[in-house]
């Protein structure tokens, strides 16, 4: 990860104005997404006591005003950050295509056309992928979890913990499968680069192949490599359809333990209605986080091993300057 960072830092710092106000949008939005439950569980509260509708309306307009500046904020995050990887990918792209007009003819012959395109295309649209969507839901992951945290912490911290509980086992999961996806991914982009060379090859030789009658020789060969893609993104699509079911019973578990625990807690009186609505609130809030954790973690290590293969070609130099 540490390479991925050095490679991509240099195209971060051109944008690093547009990245910041997104990041600013970023954080702005998620201190609304956790205001939120705490002005319901301060709404129910005062509810439970009693008191004028004026008041009422009050937390009413304040529910409402906190999502409509959210919702705008959101907006904005999403038009700058996933302009900027926009705007890194067009720029990476020229980087390579100049690269490759300077390199000398021994490069061409160590990378086939075909491959070099995979490059240029695939590999490319998953880094794309990789700094657009996968940085900013990595971020706003991360810091919706941690302010969600906070805000539980100080309302009632026992049931933090308990409703925490499952999350080293999401650690553990993420790691494993984050590993298996990212060895599946390489070996799928670089079937896929064999594929196109194969074409490449076939369709610039098409008069060598049929003067020697290798029309049925070369059908098969390409058929096997085929074969093998589809092969290897079944694997890639097994341990995906595996993560993501684990990773849902596992958010499912932490709902168990907040309303069995909540509510015990709630009947013996240790905490208020609007207390254990607010847990409840908060992990239907942490819902999707804990889902996108899985998603991003599929993008991050697609788009880190796509940017293995970019580099290797940013990084040739010609034999002869």
């Amino acid at each position: 990860m540490r390479e991925t960072i050095g490679a991509v830092w240099p195209y971060f710092r051109r944008y690093r104005r547009a990245l910041a106000i997104g990041l600013g949008a970023l954080v702005v939005k998620d201190a609304c997404a956790v205001a939120l439950p705490l002005l319901i569980r301060e709404g129910v509260d005062s509810l439970t006591l009693g008191f004028a509708l004026d008041k009422l309306l009050l937390f009413a307009a304040l529910l409402v005003g906190v999502a409509a500046v959210k919702g705008i904020f959101q907006y904005w995050m999403r038009v700058i950050l996933i302009g900027c990887s926009r705007d890194i990918e067009y720029d990476l792209r020229n980087d390579l295509f100049a690269r490759l007009t300077g390199l000398s003819q021994d490069f061409y012959a160590r990378f086939r056309t075909g491959d070099i395109m995979a490059r240029a295309t695939n590999d490319l649209n998953a880094v794309r992928m990789m700094l657009g969507p996968g940085v900013m839901y990595w971020t706003e992951t991360a810091l919706l979890f941690v302010l969600a945290v906070i805000a539980m912490l100080s309302v009632d911290w026992p049931l933090t913990l308990m409703a925490l509980a499952p999350a080293p086992l999401v650690s553990v999961a993420v790691l494993f499968f984050g590993r298996a996806i990212h060895e599946r991914f390489e070996r799928i982009q670089s079937l896929f680069s064999d594929i196109s060379s194969r074409v490449q090859e076939n369709l610039s030789g098409v008069r060598i192949i049929r003067a020697y009658a290798q029309e049925q020789a070369e059908l098969e060969r390409f058929e096997q490599l085929n074969r093998e893609y589809i092969a290897q993104n079944i694997r890639l699509a097994k341990i995906s359809g595996l993560f993501m079911p684990l990773l849902q019973a596992l958010i499912g578990l932490t709902f168990l333990v907040v309303l069995w625990a909540g509510g015990y807690r709630l009947l013996r009186g240790e905490i208020t209605l609007g207390t254990f609505l607010m847990f409840n609130t908060f992990m239907g809030l942490l819902v999707w986080p804990m889902v996108a954790f899985g998603w991003v973690v599929n993008l991050m290590q697609r788009g880190n091993a796509s940017l293995k293969r970019i580099n290797a070609i940013l990084k040739e130099q010609p034999s002869i300057a």
